[in-house]
């Protein structure tokens, strides 16, 4: 453990900004919960500028905020794209005149509602699907490369697969769902984007860098198995706020799942003790799934995520600048992101039975002088975790590698 003090680097544009002061930072990325697909990371900030240099901004301009972590490397913690801006005169002087700028930047998932598909859209997996959507977005072409551009102003070490990348990011593929032929009219992506996602059981989400990507059904399993949890001590957070949540709001009892192309097919579950102790409750999920198993595969698991309540961590907040948190706790937490799964032990005896695990979900920094804080939302581990499909095992997995499996990993495959 030692003492930290926050260090920032301000990258607009193209042009690193070491000079001016933040003040009044807030990120806000993730979803509220695990029932939704997530919509665009939020930055709101103000930089103090005291010197007289000017500082080019425009709407559009990229924004990437970094701070130094504990080996001394500066690490991303949001990218996004400026909205809005205001130049206000902070004050003025013999000595000169110090501006507030006040910056409103949005996540890549903002651009995703402005764009619109109006091509079919082959039967695939999940994943495929899902890049043949962004990709067609977010990779250039040649006829988008500047007439000026010069091969020896070009990054050499730059791959062909990502020459032109101007927002995608890392894409399961193939994905673990296999998805009927979609048509449409005319559709915004990010609905279309959704629709596949869902469909999947997995998720789209934004990167520090401020790409976007997207995980299939058994993404955290993978993670999970390979890196562990990250263990956090709740002594070390703060202690108010701490709080979970369990809601009738949340239960679903009669779940019906609707699929193939334009949803024309459906299946039903319900769970008769959950419904004689609290009521009817249904939900209808519309897909585009293109085999009835997985359908039946999919009410199933709903149903058993929500037939009867069950408690998430609502919040729990961890100030970064503490000298209690060690430095490898505070570099994990740094580079969080959507699904980081993370075992919190030395709750209150009340709370969670004293000890949680689950995934975060959607998370904000909060910056003030010399502090930055960092409250999560997270799910239960159980709300994710499902059974590898075999289109997901390595080919070369063989069975005496995988040992005696107990219960609680049973779903995963090493």
């Amino acid at each position: 453990m030692t003492l930290w003090t926050p260090e920032w680097k301000v990258v607009i544009g193209a042009v690193e900004y070491t000079d001016i002061t933040i003040s009044n930072l807030t990120i806000t990325s993730g979803r509220t919960d695990i029932y939704s697909q997530p919509v665009a990371g939020y930055c709101n900030l103000t930089l103090i500028n005291t010197s007289s240099n000017t500082i080019e901004l425009n709407i559009n301009d990229s924004l990437s905020i970094q701070i130094k972590d504990s080996n001394g490397d500066f690490i991303a913690i949001y990218g996004g794209t400026l909205t809005d801006i205001d130049i206000t005169v902070h004050s003025a002087g013999t000595l000169g005149v110090t501006q507030a700028i006040s910056i409103i930047a949005l996540g890549a998932l903002a651009r995703l509602p402005r764009l619109t598909w109006s091509d079919n859209l082959a039967r695939d997996y999940d994943g495929d699907q899902m890049y043949a959507v962004l990709s067609q977005y977010l990779l250039g072409s040649w006829n988008q490369v500047s007439g000026a551009a010069q091969w020896s102003t070009y990054d050499a070490t730059e791959t062909w697969q990502n020459a032109v990348n101007i927002g995608l990011g890392e894409i399961d593929q193939p994905g673990d769902y296999d998805l009927a032929t979609h048509t449409h009219d005319e559709i915004d992506v990010y609905s279309l984007a959704k629709e596949i996602a869902t469909s999947g059981f997995g998720y789209l989400y934004e990167d520090s860098q401020g790409r976007i990507g997207y995980a299939d059904s058994t993404h955290r399993n993978e993670y999970l198995t390979a890196n562990g949890y990250l263990e956090l001590d709740a002594r070390d957070a703060l202690a108010a706020g701490i709080s979970t949540s369990t809601r009738a709001g949340d239960i679903r009892n009669n779940v019906t799942i609707k699929y193939g192309s334009h949803g024309g097919a459906s299946v039903s579950a319900n769970d008769p003790e959950s419904i004689a102790l609290y009521g009817e409750l249904g939900q209808i999920i519309e897909t585009v799934l293109h085999d009835q198993v997985d359908a039946d595969d999919q009410a199933d698991f709903y149903l058993a995520l929500r037939a009867n309540p069950a408690a998430v961590f609502k919040g729990i907040t961890y100030q970064l600048a503490s000298p209690e948190l060690s430095d490898e706790d505070r570099d994990a937490l740094l580079s969080v992101f959507m699904g980081l799964p993370i075992n919190i032990t030395n709750l209150p005896s009340n709370i969670s039975n004293g000890a949680f695990q689950g995934f975060v979900e959607g998370w904000t920094f909060r910056a003030g002088f010399n502090t930055l804080s960092l409250t999560m939302n997270v799910t239960p581990t159980e709300f994710s975790l499902q059974a590898v499909r075999w289109n997901g095992v390595s080919a070369t997995e063989s069975w005496n590698t995988l040992g005696i499996i107990d219960w609680l990993n049973a779903v995963q495959v090493a």
